[in-house]
């Protein structure tokens, strides 16, 4: 059969007609037919990789390189793909884009050659140049997407091969885990959905939710069986044993039910405030509380007793877990701690600090060594409970993790997060080096040095870093500041960048040696904004202090502190001239200042919100001005008339770029859309639609054909803003907060909240 295919298709393996049969089994083929080389080789084409996966689905490609389990590169690209199987399955385009960004740190001859020909393509593609997304040698496996909302419950089934999340979307969802597949969504709630157990024999799930409501349902089927009701708020934790089930609330109560017949046997009334979290001890006897009155009580269920008050934590308790010997239970609390008890006592034994963040969920391995828990930072810890000692932090999640569960045989960690994804991880796997010095933090702001050769980034991590644009290699950190980096920007000679900070201070570098020069103090908040005069000479700030600063950055002078605003300074922008700057603010006002005698020319009021952003017309006659309630204004700055106001976003806009000829322009917002206007005529020319998140950046091309957009949907999109097409995308691990194109046109960079610089080449549109 192999041989009948292959004088049919002597173009190779790569050109085969999808017939229903060959592309689906042809590995299996191979293999069987003892051609384990050739297979090996199939597997690391890139042209078959693209054809097999344009003609099945993802799942059908990962499955051949199960054949191979010994092949440690045939391994790496399994993996590669596995991480990438949730942007795939909506996107196929992206393979050569997912596959250069997880593969190219690792060195192998098969490896390099795969990524070769993914570099070939004709077709429109954002590249990663550097390896900015993470590998397929550590912990994480896959991300599962289609929830909504906030991810707030998991639990697996007994045979540990499905799971089921509820979500802050209201819907519970049905996976198979270990593929990736969503099989199917409960539906009936009118709140979202706290929690999920399912009854011990498997077959059943009872979930609880905001609406105040219980149900149970058939998962399998997707059939809701009851509905329980009885509590006076929203369902908040429950555990069953069985033929009951026990469930907490924020009515401060626990109720102990019949689930099978919906009949309510008792009620516990003890805690002050609400219940979060319940575990019945392995015996089944005891059930154990945590509550937002900052302590966790013991009961007899069956009974109703209360036996005793566990008193420690400082703080709201979130969650906890018993040992699986059952003698102890941990809690976590929004005081930073985990607290250790011998429940059966009421003693606290150890308290577990080395965070500064609430911790949200917790969860211990089979083996009873280790707790993992969740915090603040979107990271999930693991930590030898008994030591105290941590083992590893995983990191993935770009929001808090709110829900965490183990597979039965505990080799697997799932993870629930407000950033609407499950992620499953091999929790025993160590991080890998990275391959590039990201920031620890978000990236905030890049911008280019005016030769184009090197690229600036600021960061939440306090650091700046000057990288070589062309490589993508880091050359230097500069660290000073104490705080968030905001902005940044560099002297019109390339020799000196000027930062503004969140601790309040301008610091001046020479960027090219590292060297901090000088540090401006006189703002009492964030520094927001910052512009520097044409001749480079002056710079002048903007501060949540609601102040303008000038300053005479090389005589290390404070010129004037121009006040009027009665809100944070948002932006600044200086006339072509370089005589007047412009500021928006919270105020919802701009401000137009003579900044060399500090006065205060006029006010211009229109906004009923925020302003967020300010830009000047090309030949700056006019002032383009972006705000919080959802408006663009158009204004003649200099006599203060509104002249236009540009309407037809829901939300606030965050994001403008004008034309290279000034006559048009795109906006961005928190709608998941862009709008590119005629500014002229205020006329709405088109919206370009595919972002499914808040888009935050904006940036034009050199030769003004393509607008590139950055989202919280951790995807950056090249767009032909004259047709409204989509050209081109590129899905990051982490939301994008800012983006940059070269002169070029061509190489385009982006910063994301994990710290990820991502350095991209824009192929097939123009060389």
């Amino acid at each position: 059969m192999l041989n009948a295919y292959s004088e049919k298709y002597p173009g190779g393996w790569h050109s085969l007609k999808n017939d229903g049969y060959i592309l689906q089994n042809l590995a299996s083929h191979l293999l069987a037919g003892a051609r384990e080389r050739e297979l090996q080789q199939l597997l690391c084409d890139f042209r078959w990789l693209q054809a097999k996966l344009e003609n099945t689905d993802i799942n059908a490609l990962l499955a051949d390189y199960d054949f191979l389990l010994e092949d440690e590169n045939l391994q790496l690209i399994q993996g590669a793909l596995r991480l990438s199987a949730h942007v795939l399955n909506q996107d196929k385009q992206q393979l050569p884009g997912q596959l250069l960004g997880r593969l190219l740190g690792f060195e192998g001859l098969e490896i390099q050659a795969l990524l070769t020909q993914a570099q070939q393509s004709k077709t429109p593609y954002l590249l990663p140049q550097t390896a900015s997304l993470t590998p397929p040698s550590g912990s994480l496996v896959r991300t599962l997407v289609g929830h909504s909302g906030w991810v707030v419950a998991v639990a697996f089934t007994p045979d540990g091969k499905y799971m089921i999340s509820g979500s802050e979307d209201s819907t519970l969802k049905v996976w198979n885990w270990q593929i990736g597949e969503e099989l199917r969504t409960l539906t009936g709630y009118s709140g979202r959905g706290n929690n999920v157990t399912l009854t011990p024999d498997g077959k059943y799930v009872i979930s609880g939710s905001e609406d105040s409501t219980l149900k149970v349902w058939n998962w399998q089927n997707g059939e809701e069986l009851r509905t329980l009701a009885g509590h006076s708020d929203w369902v908040s934790a429950l555990a069953p044993d069985g033929k009951y089930v026990i469930f907490a609330s924020s009515d401060s109560t626990l109720k102990v039910w019949n689930w099978q017949t919906g009949e309510p046997l008792r009620t516990f009334v003890g805690h002050t405030s609400y219940v979060s979290a319940l575990a019945l001890t392995p015996d089944g006897k005891y059930v154990i509380s945590a509550s937002y009155d900052n302590t966790l009580k013991v009961w007899d269920w069956q009974t109703g007793e209360q036996l005793r008050t566990l008193k420690g934590h400082s703080d709201w308790v979130y969650a906890l877990a018993l040992t699986p010997d059952g003698k102890y239970v941990i809690s976590g609390s929004r005081d930073s701690t985990l607290k250790v008890w011998n429940w059966q006592t009421g003693e606290q034994l150890r308290t577990l600090k080395g965070h500064s963040d609430p911790v949200y969920a917790l969860a211990l391995t089979p083996d009873g060594k280790y707790v993992i828990f969740t915090s603040g930072d979107s990271t999930l810890k693991i930590w030898n409970w008994q030591t105290g000692e941590p083992l590893r932090t995983l990191k993935g999640h770009s929001d808090w993790v709110y829900a965490l569960a183990l597979t039965p045989d505990g080799k697997y960690l799932i993870s629930g997060s407000g950033d609407h994804t499950l992620k499953v991880w091999n929790w025993q796997i160590g991080e890998p080096l990275r391959t590039l010095a990201a920031h620890s933090d978000d990236v905030n702001v890049v911008t280019l040095t005016p030769d184009g050769k090197y690229l600036i980034s600021g960061s939440g991590d306090h650091t700046l870093k000057v990288w070589n644009w062309q490589t993508g290699e880091p050359l230097r950190t500069l660290a000073a500041h104490s705080d968030d980096v905001n902005v940044v920007t560099v002297t019109p000679d390339g020799k000196y960048l000027i930062s503004g900070s969140r601790d309040s201070t301008l610091k001046v570098w020479n960027w090219q040696t590292g060297e901090p020069l000088r540090t401006f103090v006189g703002h009492t908040s964030w520094v927001k904004a910052i512009a520097l005069t044409p001749d480079g000479k002056y710079v002048i700030s903007g501060s949540q202090d609601s102040t303008l600063k000038v300053w005479n950055w090389q005589a290390w002078e404070e010129l004037h502190t121009l006040e009027s605003h009665t809100g944070s300074v948002q932006a600044l922008i200086l006339t072509p001239d370089g005589k007047y700057v412009i500021s928006g603010s919270c105020d919802s006002t701009l401000k137009v200042w003579n900044w060399q005698t500090g006065e205060l020319l006029r006010t211009l009021k229109g906004h009923s919100d925020y302003v967020n952003v300010v830009a000047l017309t090309p030949d700056g006659k006019y002032l383009i001005s972006v705000s919080r309630d959802s408006t663009l204004k158009v204004w003649n700055w200099q006599t203060g008339k509104l002249l236009r106001t540009l309407a037809g976003y829901a939300s606030s806009v965050y994001a403008v770029a004008l034309s290279a000829y000034g006559k048009y322009l795109i906006s961005a917002s928190d709608d998941f859309t862009l709008k590119v206007w005629n500014w002229q005529t205020g006329e709405l020319l088109r919206t370009l639609e595919g972002h499914s998140s808040w888009v935050f950046a904006v940036a034009l091309s050199a030769d003004g054909k393509y607008v590139i957009s950055g989202s919280y949907d951790n995807t950056l999109k090249v767009w032909d803003w004259q047709t409204g097409e989509l050209l081109a995308s590129f899905t990051g691990d982490s939301p994008i907060y800012c983006c940059a194109v070269a002169p070029d046109g061509v190489r385009v960079v982006a910063g994301d909240m994990s710290g990820r610089v991502h350095f991209l080449r824009l192929q097939g549109t123009k060389e």
